[in-house]
């Protein structure tokens, strides 16, 4: 395996590049990609910027209750077995990579936003927006204001650089193989999920261990999803499909199965791997990740004639 590591590409900030460099990893295959597939994790990046605590009313433990803990531990196996993952160092709170570049909220800066920001999303009203309002259990995060160019430099030094190389990823793979499957890679918290009858897919005992979204069959082939459902079932995993993730900006964004690039998002239930109280790695973390080899493999090894027929 080879890493890529990326910084702010600011050099003249030396404030942030000695906060948050590098602001992600591309971990490559070793011996070249083997497979047609690009693993990203967005949300798994746990190195908290000095500046974000300053401004934060949180504890360091509250301020996580946003990430995808360990997500990017689950899907380790990718490189090594010929596809290259692509995981954020920095953190979800501090610049959400899963949202439009400016989904921001007035409400929450010093100034005028720019005209093109989207401040009306619905994102955006649930103070989830590309820079947060709140965390996951809805506790605000600032004590004040943030300066409008605090968000513009966040967008400029890690979301930017961070969708570039995944863009660029995307574009390797399609080349190479003649289409490229995304797996944006997820957790979804255990509260919350009640059983669901207007999902397709499965469920064991009202409980959901993972959503795959495909924004409703419009960002990968049918065969994509099929693979993916059958493969985690297969595990002995619950799957249900779009309810309640039918998958994010990424998904959405890079999801264009006629052009050759398919997309699909995963959520896997955090209460199988960790302690969400804690946010501590139980066993069957490392048994969950020995299972993805199975789902790299298999998902990798999707018929290509399945895809061009679409």
């Amino acid at each position: 395996m080879t890493r890529d590591t990326a910084f702010p590409d600011h050099p003249g900030d030396n404030s942030l590049a000695a906060e948050i460099a590098p602001a992600f990893e591309v971990l490559r295959p070793a011996a070249g990609q083997r497979l047609p597939l690009v693993f990203a994790s967005p949300h798994s990046g746990s190195v908290y910027p000095e500046s974000l605590k300053a401004a934060s009313r949180l504890t360091d433990h509250a301020l996580r209750k946003s990430e995808d803990c360990f997500v990017d531990e689950i899907v380790a196996a990718a490189p090594g077995l010929g596809a290259p993952l692509i995981r954020a160092l920095f953190p979800r709170v501090y610049v959400d990579p899963n949202r439009e570049p400016f989904e921001l909220d007035p409400a929450m800066f010093e100034g005028q936003l720019p005209d093109y920001a989207n401040v009306r999303s619905p994102r955006v009203a649930a103070g989830l927006g590309t820079i947060a309002r709140i965390v996951a259990d809805g506790e605000p995060i600032y004590r004040e204001k943030l300066p409008v160019a605090e968000a513009m430099r966040r967008i400029s030094t890690c979301y930017r650089p961070y969708h570039a190389a995944l863009a660029a990823l995307i574009e390797e793979t399609r080349r190479r193989f003649g289409f490229a499957i995304l797996v944006d890679c997820h957790s979804m918290p255990s509260t919350g999920l009640s059983p669901i009858g207007s999902g397709r897919g499965s469920q064991k005992n009202g409980r959901i261990d993972t959503v795959l979204g495909d924004c409703f069959g419009t960002a990968c082939s049918p065969a994509v999803t099929e693979r993916c459902e059958a493969l985690l079932s297969g595990l002995g995993y619950s799957v249900v499909r779009n309810h309640p993730y039918a998958g994010g900006y990424t998904t959405r964004h890079y999801g264009r199965p006629r052009e050759g690039v398919h997309a699909i998002q995963i959520e896997i239930n955090r209460a199988l791997y960790m302690d969400e109280r804690t946010l501590e790695r139980k066993a069957h973390l490392a048994v969950l990740a020995d299972q993805m080899r199975q789902l790299i493999v298999g998902l990798g090894d999707i018929n290509l004639n399945l895809l061009a027929a679409e």
